[in-house]
């Protein structure tokens, strides 16, 4: 099943600051979510609906709803942990849409 995506501008921003070769791996990365190829992408569960895409040290939060993806954050991860606020951000998106 193919799903849509749609990314805030935050996260496309972020993405455009990456250096190419990662840009293109979030690419391929993006388009296996949306084909539903979940062996072929690291995601892990974080909160309910919320979810993380690994792409090397990049994450990215999003989550679906319907036949969309929403990519609502992204971030460097400089530690084990995801930060909570990132979390606490996608969780209110969420309610919202």
């Amino acid at each position: 099943m193919e799903q849509d995506v749609i990314f805030l501008d935050v996260v496309s921003v972020f993405i455009q600051k990456l250096p190419s070769a990662i840009q293109a791996k979030v690419a391929a990365n993006v388009a296996m979510l949306c084909a539903g190829d979940f062996a072929s992408v690291y995601v892990k569960q974080l909160d309910g609906p919320i979810c993380e895409l690994i792409v090397k040290q990049y994450r990215f939060i999003f989550f679906r709803k319907g036949t969309m993806i929403y990519m609502v954050g992204a971030f460097r991860k400089k530690s084990t942990k995801t930060p909570m606020r990132e979390i606490k951000h996608a969780v209110d998106i969420f309610k919202n849409i």
